[in-house]
């Protein structure tokens, strides 16, 4: 019955098995009744396309009763005959059982869980060295249980209205039981120090690191866990895989970006990324400084920004802190994305740029500090009292307000006009008060430069009065002129 879902021709034995000792019997014991699939070149076999529709999934195989069957533990057969057994057991685990009924082949699904969790468990007491064939089989095993077409989004072809991510419901994978087992195994495989790279990256090749990544739009969280997890595990291992990994996440940005703004796994690979950043070495190539420019400053743009913004951030703040000349690049990149009806996402931006200030260097500050500084007067003004409040709290930051004091005689008179309006007619109790702290500052600080921009202010005040009185007047005016008008072309009867 196995042979049906198996099929192919034998294996040659590589060099490799021939020179190894692995912990399932002597060199080149290989079960003759096992079937090998090049998984560097051929598809897998039931797995879905990568561009399938969801509207159309792959049909699991035919699921005979009589083939998953108990078999005996590993540890309890000879070592001649646990290769043979090993491959037993993944074929096992190669059939997809339908979770949409619980109800439905429960002996099958229990058979298929335990085996799974007995696999799992070889590979964490460290006997993880296997042959060659079983880490194809193995490989191709994780493969048809975990690439599959995802359930549409509940916006999706349902009629409904697209909603904020952060109000739906999290979708849960019924299937996620025995999904876990094939993740957890594939993880417990990638790190293993057994497993030797230059044969694993024969099965983990780009194809399947591509698949892998596709997955991160799994609605289910548990999920995009476990792939965060593995493919960080896989970018550390496999160093033939990274600049393809970097590529494929920055596709998955622009797609995101600038088509569907719908994406679950935004914030699992900003974190992947984070670690990544972290790791680069100086002087940073211009590959990544385009990767700033070009996908993670815009990533400010989408309206589910909220939903990654804190893995979005560090990401940003990394770049900046390995190269501080980039904080030129970053502050008037937030500037440019800078929201103008969404306070939320004003604070948000707000907490991100104090972050990248307090990386930034004397010489970058002054660079970007006049657009800057106008962004953050018109937020000192803003009626919505967290946008205000998150604005003010810039001067609790030692090195900003070293940055201030430095350039005061640019930012004070920037600034100086917001500062005013919010001591005379804020109408937030928490924001006047900080606004008053910060005035003081600016007084202590330098009292002259102080008075010269109050004196600047009064002045422009008086100005604008005096606009107003002639405007008033010039309305009156013609009021009046209109009024005597109408009396004149009255008739008297």
């Amino acid at each position: 019955m196995f042979k049906k879902i198996m099929k192919g021709g034998h294996r040659k034995p590589s060099k490799s098995d021939s020179t190894e000792n692995y912990a399932f019997g002597p060199p080149g014991s290989h079960n003759p009744g096992s079937v090998v699939v090049n998984h560097a070149s051929r598809p897998v076999l039931n797995a879905p396309e990568q561009n399938c529709s969801p509207s159309a999934p792959i049909a699991p195989p035919p699921l005979s009763t009589a083939a998953v069957e108990p078999l005996p533990l590993l540890r309890d057969v000879p070592v001649l005959e646990r290769q043979s057994l090993f491959l037993r057991k993944l074929q096992i685990c190669s059939y997809q059982l339908d979770f949409t009924n619980m109800l439905k082949t429960v002996r099958e699904k229990e058979v298929k869980r335990r085996t799974l969790l007995e696999l799992v468990d070889f590979f964490q007491s460290g006997s993880g060295k296997i042959t060659e064939v079983c880490q194809e089989e193995m490989i191709k095993m994780v493969a048809i249980n975990i690439f599959r077409c995802l359930p549409p989004a509940s916006h999706e072809n349902t009629g409904q209205e697209v909603t904020d991510p952060e109000e739906e419901e999290t979708h849960l994978d019924p299937s996620w039981p025995h999904l876990q087992l094939v993740y957890e195994l594939l993880l417990r495989y990638v790190v293993s120090s057994d497993t030797d790279t230059k044969v694993a990256k024969r099965y983990i090749d780009h194809s399947f690191v591509l698949k892998l990544i596709d997955l991160f739009d799994s609605e289910d969280p548990r999920e995009r866990e476990y792939l965060k997890t593995i493919l960080h595990r896989i970018y550390g291992k496999f160093m033939v895989h990274r600049p393809f990994i970097r590529k494929a996440i920055n596709n998955i940005f622009y797609r995101f970006i600038y088509e569907t703004e719908r994406y679950n796994g935004i914030g699992e690979l900003l974190e992947i990324l984070g670690s990544i950043i972290n790791g680069f070495a100086l002087p940073m190539k211009e590959e990544h400084k385009l990767f700033l420019a070009r996908a993670l400053i815009p990533l400010h743009k989408p309206k589910p920004v909220a939903t990654y913004h804190h893995q979005l951030s560090y990401c940003v703040t990394q770049f900046v802190e390995k190269d501080y000349k980039l904080a030129d690049t970053v502050i008037r990149g937030l500037l440019k994305y800078w929201p103008v009806t969404n306070c939320q996402k004003e604070v948000l931006f707000l907490g991100e740029l104090e972050e990248v200030l307090e990386a930034t260097q004397s010489a970058e500050f002054q660079r970007c500090m006049v657009p800057l500084f106008r962004q953050i007067a018109r937020c000192l003004n803003s009626p919505h009292f967290q946008v205000s409040e998150r604005a003010l709290f810039f001067w609790n930051n030692e090195h900003i307000v070293g940055l201030i004091a430095q350039n005061r005689h640019v930012v004070l008179p920037l600034i100086f006009e917001a500062l005013e309006k919010n001591i005379l007619g804020h109408w937030n109790q928490a924001v006047h008060g900080l606004t008053v702290n910060v005035r003081k500052m600016f007084v202590e600080v330098d009292a002259e430069l102080f008075e010269e921009c109050r004196r600047q202010y009064e002045e422009k005040m008086a100005g604008a009065r005096e606009v107003e009185d002639q405007r008033e007047m010039t309305w009156k005016r013609l009021a009046d002129v209109a009024g005597e008008r109408e009396g004149g072309n009255l008739v008297a009867v």
